[in-house]
């Protein structure tokens, strides 16, 4: 049986919620950052870092990292509990889906703090 307590959000909804809307957020940032690059001639670091040391472009970059590691979990934790679960691994499903879960947000973690510090040092 799946508990509430590795899932992301409060329900199937919030959750539905996250995964579209850090979609779109994953989207812009894209469409920018292609955007910039198609449209600088001759970029070279100083218009590259100029570009990323803008706030509004430090925040947004916060707001995409944020999106990749809500939608990382709720992708990984879909997948999960999908498809580890003792029907299908055996007596050892819900320890191994519980280590793989516990693996997963260590790493997203490790991910966040590692691209605060990149985008804000």
């Amino acid at each position: 049986m799946v508990r509430e307590v590795t899932s992301f959000g409060r329900s199937g909804l919030a959750d539905w919620l996250v995964q579209r809307v850090s979609g779109v957020v994953l989207l812009a940032y894209t469409l920018v950052v292609a955007g910039y690059l198609i449209g600088s001639t001759d970029l070279d670091y100083a218009q590259w870092n100029g570009f990323f040391d803008a706030t509004w472009m430090r925040v947004f970059s916060t707001a995409a990292l944020l999106s990749i590691v809500a939608h990382a979990w709720i992708g990984m934790w879909s997948v999960a509990t999908d498809y580890m679960t003792e029907r299908l691994m055996g007596s050892k499903g819900t320890a191994l889906r519980l280590l793989f879960q516990a693996g997963c947000a260590i790493l997203l973690f490790v991910y966040l703090v590692w691209g605060l510090q990149i985008l804000w040092s």
